[in-house]
């Protein structure tokens, strides 16, 4: 795939996460509105060091970024993988163990799929030092479900108040 299409996708995957993050804000503020925004932010925070700590010791890097200042996926840690966070917390607001973990499989293979995909046939993302899709699905589901039971602490902290 050439860099002009590279480009070009990552302007388009940049279009839809906007798409997706406008119904989080032309709903009418509830109850909930305050707990998407915590985790929001720190699913960019948790996935943003994390992916800091991989591209420094060379595990993944980003030749082709629409950003290029940073080293990081800026499309990925600030708007994609937070935006899909929110709305897996959503969806698993109110549910078991057994149906958190089904829906961490619904969300975390596509988004690993997408991601060996970019890594098969573009310059978006390289694999590096043994790195691969297993891993990146790994540290997916681990980050999803870390964020989800950092949310179900604060809430019952927030209720015991």
């Amino acid at each position: 795939m050439k860099k002009h299409n590279q480009i070009n996708l990552l302007r388009t995957v940049f279009v839809i996460g906007l798409l997706i993050f406008l119904p989080l804000i032309r709903k009418k503020p509830s109850k909930h509105m305050n707990e998407w925004i915590i985790v929001f932010f720190m699913k960019s925070y948790i996935s943003s060091f994390v992916d800091t700590i991989l591209n420094k010791k060379g595990y993944v890097t980003y030749p082709i970024n629409l950003f290029k200042i940073f080293d990081i996926s800026v499309l990925f840690n600030y708007l994609i993988f937070p935006l899909t966070c929110v709305y897996f917390n959503q969806l698993t607001r109110k549910s078991n163990l057994l149906g958190i973990l089904s829906k961490t499989l619904l969300f975390s293979i596509p988004m690993s799929l997408a991601e060996e995909w970019l890594e098969r046939n573009t310059k978006l993302i390289k694999y590096r030092k043994g790195w691969n899709s297993f891993i990146t699905f790994a540290s997916i589901s681990a980050t999803f479900l870390l964020v989800r039971g950092l949310m179900a602490i604060i809430r019952l902290v927030n209720t015991r108040t």
